[in-house]
């Protein structure tokens, strides 16, 4: 697997912590955005420390295959991050599985960049990575994620009811799933 790759209008990253205050300035630029939909944060996330070790952890991940997180940057401005895709939970043997979760800057909603960038992480789980079944968990109200799944075919499969702890409550997720187009 490389660590770089692009698209038409993207590059792709997978970053280690040399990049961590980048990575800082996207997630301190998106907070409000951001938040609502995550765990809360530890009082020293919005800190180039703490991005520094969490780019460093993920790296190592990243070399073991059991998560992969691609940083998202224009073509045009390849110094700054406009988004994250992300492949938690990689399960190989007789699951050949993984979990998905994409945001980007708000910066940078309905230009199609999350769309473009999620279908070629997408394309390398499958093809590179050998994954058959990609899984998304996405809150009800999230309704800009919902499309976005939706239009690149992950098909809805139920309610994981009170699934994550999101800011203190637990709360309902919808689960989409995405399997390999080639697989036996």
């Amino acid at each position: 697997m490389n660590f770089s790759y692009e698209t038409d209008r993207l590059l792709l990253h997978i970053l280690d912590g040399s990049n961590a205050q980048d990575v800082l300035r996207f997630y301190a630029a998106n907070r409000p955005v951001f938040e609502r939909y995550e765990a809360a944060h530890p009082a020293n996330f919005y800190s180039v420390a703490y991005q520094r070790r969490v780019l460093n952890y993920e790296f190592n991940l990243c070399i073991k295959q059991k998560a992969i997180r691609f940083w998202v940057y224009e073509k045009t401005d390849p110094a700054h991050v406009i988004g994250t895709v992300c492949f938690r939970d990689i399960v190989r043997n007789v699951y050949q599985s993984c979990e998905i979760g994409y945001k980007f800057d708000h910066n940078f909603w309905h230009l199609g960049y999350a769309q473009e960038a999620v279908e070629k992480c997408i394309s390398i789980a499958f093809f590179n990575l050998n994954l058959h079944r990609i899984v998304a968990h996405i809150m009800p109200e999230n309704e800009p994620s919902i499309r976005l799944a939706e239009r690149i075919g992950f098909e809805r499969e139920g309610i994981a009811r009170s699934s994550a702890l999101v800011q203190g409550v637990w709360e309902d997720h919808i689960v989409y799933s995405l399997i390999h187009p080639e697989s036996p």
